[in-house]
């Protein structure tokens, strides 16, 4: 009972010593990780004045999206201190929320007397703040703002920046480096790529860079910055706290990313420090290959009820995709990973402009692997599917149902020169294609595939016909 006593009295009287004051200013080194999916791991060092014993310490700055429970203070050098307890204020002040703090206390309302300018003062006691303010003023209620409010003070408990307040106990006076470090939210970086592809459409010229975000409520100077591309596992709260959403300005900065290995992740550092402002947006140059060999393929995909239904209609136009395949090999002059992002392609018209010419994003591509990127639907390469046949068979020995069914595709060419189209057909269930003009092959347990090569100004049809069981 004693020994609960005397931890109690030992926090009301830390809450009632005056607290020291850390700021950025103190501030002696900064290093941040950023994520992906809304992630960031901030050790920030500060020099401060400690006194022996137990004090108060309030670390102003930090981010108003901090996981408190994640917050780590310890003492990188000099004697050692004891954490004993600490408070992570994010309630920030604004009018409304100074109001609000208010209800159930007195305020003074000025009113200026518009004639001659002179101020008039009455004691008003705040009702509530909901839809609107509502004050007691003497022996009558008022809504809304009948004048300008004055406060006595600011409360303890409304920050003007968001605020880790820290008690602990000291084995010495002196200078202290302590580092804390947490994660937090509101930090966010993805990859974006822009590449300009060559006039034979063989290769390309492509350029990353990192577009990083901070609304995380505070500012991070002279920071040593690092990314980790890769999906890392967490637990998710029940309830996260919103964030405040901007629209902030690009703000490009050209700088060298190192790359390395990171458990089974991939750690991308910047080779000088940088800051991120609170509410902005900033890019940093992650790669540049002049010279990236590339494929274009055109593609017309079916889908699975054709197999299993009659198709209510005579022939279906379809649109065929034109994509781009990159192979991410130091061969095909590349040979790096490559974080997740969107990738913008143009080209050069007749007369030396460049156009945009489509976009796509891509998932995270470790090296030697390949990179798709759809770039739209072809404009003169089209195609027209119709159902020729369709029938329910028998049920075999198994009783499993079976269904034959035929397919016409025309494809059409207006470019001056030919154009070879894959043709992508999933298939159901256990599948045979019986008859078909064209050679198939299996793309895999339940695609046929067939890549068809369609003349320059001219057409080609492809017939088949497939039997699927359930």
């Amino acid at each position: 009972m004693r020994h609960g006593l005397w931890a109690l009295a030992l926090v009301v009287g830390l809450a009632q010593a005056t607290p020291l004051r850390s700021t950025l200013d103190d501030q002696k080194a900064l290093a941040v990780t950023v994520y992906n999916g809304d992630l960031a791991l901030v050790k920030d060092t500060r020099q401060v004045e400690l006194p022996a014993g137990q004090s108060v310490l309030e670390l102003r700055d930090v981010s108003a999206q901090m996981r408190p429970e994640t917050a780590l203070l310890r003492v990188a050098d000099g004697k050692p201190i004891t954490l004993l307890e600490q408070n992570f204020d994010f309630d920030l002040l604004t009018p409304a929320k100074l109001l609000e703090k208010y209800v159930g206390r007195e305020v003074r309302v000025l009113r200026t007397n518009p004639t001659s300018g002179a101020d008039t003062s009455e004691t008003a006691t705040v009702l509530a703040t909901g839809d609107g303010v509502v004050l007691k003023i003497g022996d009558r209620i008022e809504t809304g703002l009948p004048g300008r409010l004055v406060f006595d003070a600011v409360p303890d408990n409304l920050r003007d920046r968001p605020t880790l307040a820290v008690s602990l106990d000291s084995a010495g006076a002196g200078q202290r480096a302590l580092e804390l470090s947490y994660l937090t939210g509101g930090l966010t970086w993805q990859a974006d790529y822009v590449a300009e592809l060559a006039a034979d459409e063989k290769n390309l010229a492509l350029s990353g860079w990192v577009t990083l975000t901070n609304r995380s409520g505070t500012a991070y100077r002279n920071a040593r910055l690092q990314l980790v591309a890769g999906d890392v596992n967490r637990v998710r709260p029940a309830m996260a706290r919103g964030m405040v959403m901007a629209e902030v300005a690009a703000k490009a900065d050209a700088g060298a990313m190192q790359e390395e290995s990171l458990l089974d992740y991939h750690l991308y550092t910047l080779g000088r420090p940088t800051t991120l402002a609170d509410q902005q947006t900033k890019q940093v140059a992650l790669l540049s290959a002049p010279t990236v060999q590339v494929s274009k393929e055109y593609r017309l995909a079916g889908a699975e009820y054709y197999y299993t239904a009659q198709a209510g209609e005579i022939g279906r136009a379809l649109k065929v995709a034109v994509l781009l395949q990159v192979a991410n090999t130091k061969a095909a002059g590349l040979g790096l990973p490559l974080p997740a992002g969107v990738v913008r392609v143009y080209q050069r018209d007749a007369s030396g402009g460049v156009q945009f010419v489509g976009e796509d994003r891509i998932d995270h591509t470790p090296e030697n692997e390949t990179a798709q990127i759809k770039l739209g639907d072809a404009f003169d390469v089209t195609a027209r599917k119709t159902q020729t046949d369709f029938k329910a068979l028998a049920a075999g020995k198994d009783d499993r149902p079976q269904f034959e069914s035929a397919y016409k595709i025309e494809l059409k060419n207006a470019k001056k020169t030919p154009v070879t189209v894959t043709v992508l057909e999933p298939v159901p269930g256990d599948w045979q294609v019986l008859e078909s003009n064209l050679p198939p092959d299996k793309a895999d347990a339940h695609t046929a595939r067939w890549r068809v090569t369609v003349p320059a100004g001219g057409g080609q049809t492809l017939t088949y016909r497939v039997r699927v069981r359930f």
